[in-house]
């Protein structure tokens, strides 16, 4: 009866994370699943053989290329609600030697926090369920908020500037995108000239290391503090909350869309030529952001961000950058919450709560491209760039100024290296409805075709790149002897980070992860002596 009892108990335990799956009939993945299971509620365990385990693997994925059979799945999805569940999944990977990918938002460009490109057996730890936000306003000497990394950039905004009309927070443009992921790469947005990266305004964390255990910044050194702020995600733990601080914005701001047709005889071509002097020049609390969208006519959208009334930015636009000719008439003021999402959603009638909606784009392929720019593109070149935009399968480029605050930052700082003399950043963005995910489509050539083009306008030595919009074209680890190689890594790493960043973060990952256990085709490899 004690033997029935025990194989009734057995069967039970394993029932809860149906481990009778043909993909988890190894013994290490059993043992994993079985271990899961000992230490997190089933509930939040979905394995391949759980009735809803395609809805949840699929349900913060952005990129349409990566939702197909073709993609190597994870053995199961873990959505922790504690961390003490993500401490779990680390110790049983661990003892079991399953990997673990770790996904926010799902916004990875190469889907790498969900997917693996090579054949392996991983787990997916999905953050989406930690997602608080807890705002300090009256914290001295600074306002502070203690956020989860599965929370959007949407909810940290909401919660930010319900809190009160003059805090902010500055991060990136896209509302869907997670915390978790935007600060592990830096955080470019619209208030980077005045305030810095989302790097730059972080303060704690809380992560859980290759070991499984629950640290913060007193707790794991300034080291590996150091690398979290934009070494990129996937390399060193899972970072569960971050302690951010808070910026002071006045209760009026002001939004500028000023649109330029691309074959505008003296428009969109002076104009974009004006703008990599002006833009990076600016006072910092206007951000000049420069579009170009293809069409016939293509055209050249210039977007600003400025804190403060209309009536205070009209002058200065009028003294720097008469060729856009903007008035009071093109002038929508607002709060900054607003801002936030109007500048995404380009509505002025969407109220603020739009901001919370994590809504999932799967309706087309896509691929993207980095590059920053450090001297000015000349004008004649700029006309030979206008023909892509009319172009097959032609895209979008998005230019982000840098200079303000952004560049008084040294490049050691953080691990982005992106600063002193950096112009602005391009962002390539190819779109396309069919013809699958491949390389083969008109998009997908358009892209990189343009890439190859832009190489003499761009930095080099190295082409500069930035990690948040992550392009396994530049590079994969080569694994050998179960680690992934510096030599492979700094192929791609320091197109990222530069030389000297990168050679710091593979130290680190040797410190605190030295069996590699965080690994993707694009993590941090550990360096264990000095180039």
């Amino acid at each position: 009866m004690a033997t029935m009892s025990t194989r009734l108990a057995l069967v039970l335990i394993f029932s809860c994370c149906c481990l009778t799956t043909p993909s988890s009939s190894s013994a290490s993945s059993d043992g994993f699943l079985h271990c899961l299971c000992e230490r997190i509620p089933d509930e939040l365990v979905f394995t391949q053989g759980s009735r809803n385990f395609s809805d949840v693997l699929l349900s913060s994925v952005q990129e349409l290329r990566f939702a197909t059979n073709a993609t190597v799945r994870p053995l199961c999805v873990v959505t922790a609600t504690d961390a003490c569940h993500v401490q779990a999944a680390v110790r049983c990977g661990r003892a079991h030697g399953v990997r673990l990918r770790v996904r926010s938002g799902g916004h990875d460009y190469e889907g790498l926090s969900y997917r693996s490109l090579r054949p392996e057996v991983f787990a997916v730890v999905d953050l989406a369920n930690l997602r608080a936000v807890a705002v300090s306003a009256g914290e001295w000497p600074e306002p502070t908020a203690w956020v989860e990394s599965g929370a959007t950039l949407g909810e940290l905004y909401y919660a930010v500037g319900k809190s009160s009309p003059e805090l902010g927070f500055p991060a990136g443009v896209c509302p869907t995108i997670g915390v978790g992921g935007h600060l592990s790469g830096g955080g470019i947005g619209m208030m980077m000239r005045r305030f810095g990266l989302s790097i730059d305004r972080v303060v704690d964390a809380r992560l859980v290391t290759a070991d499984g255990d629950l640290v913060d910044r007193a707790a794991m050194g300034e080291d590996l503090f150091w690398a979290l702020r934009g070494g990129g995600g996937g390399s060193f733990g899972v970072v569960v909350s971050w302690k951010v601080t808070l910026v002071r914005v006045p209760p009026t701001v002001t939004v500028v869309n000023t649109v330029k047709t691309v074959e505008q005889d003296g428009g969109a071509i002076d104009a974009l030529t004006k703008w990599q002097h002006v833009a990076p020049s600016l006072p910092s609390d206007i951000n000049l952001r420069a579009m170009l969208v293809p069409g016939r006519p293509a055209i050249a959208v210039f977007q600003s961000l400025y804190l403060g009334p209309c009536a205070d930015l009209l002058p200065t636009m009028s003294l720097r950058f008469p060729e856009l000719n903007v008035t009071a008439a093109d002038c929508r003021e607002m709060s900054w919450l607003k801002s936030m999402a109007f500048v995404n959603l380009s509505d002025p009638d969407t109220p603020v709560e739009e901001l919370l909606n994590r809504r999932q784009n799967l309706s087309s392929f896509s691929k993207k491209k980095s590059d920053y720019v450090r001297r000015a593109i000349p004008r004649g070149a700029w006309r030979k760039i206008a023909p892509w935009l009319t172009a097959d399968g032609a895209g979008v480029l998005v230019m982000e100024p840098h200079g303000g605050y952004i560049g008084t930052i040294p490049a050691g700082a953080t691990p982005y290296s992106h600063r002193s003399g950096v112009l602005y950043n391009i962002q390539y963005v190819a779109t396309w409805s069919d013809g699958g995910g491949g390389g083969d489509s008109a998009a997908a050539r358009w892209v990189n075709d343009l890439y190859s083009f832009m190489e003499p306008y761009v930095t080099r030595s190295p082409r500069e790149a930035y990690v948040n919009y992550r392009d396994l074209d530049l590079g994969e680890n080569e694994v050998v002897n179960d680690v992934s190689t510096f030599e492979s890594g700094k192929v791609w790493g320091e197109k990222y980070f530069g030389a000297a960043n990168f050679e710091r973060l593979a130290k680190v990952k040797a410190a605190v992860d030295p069996t590699d256990y965080f690994r993707n085709e694009q993590s941090i490899p550990p360096l264990f002596r000095s180039y």
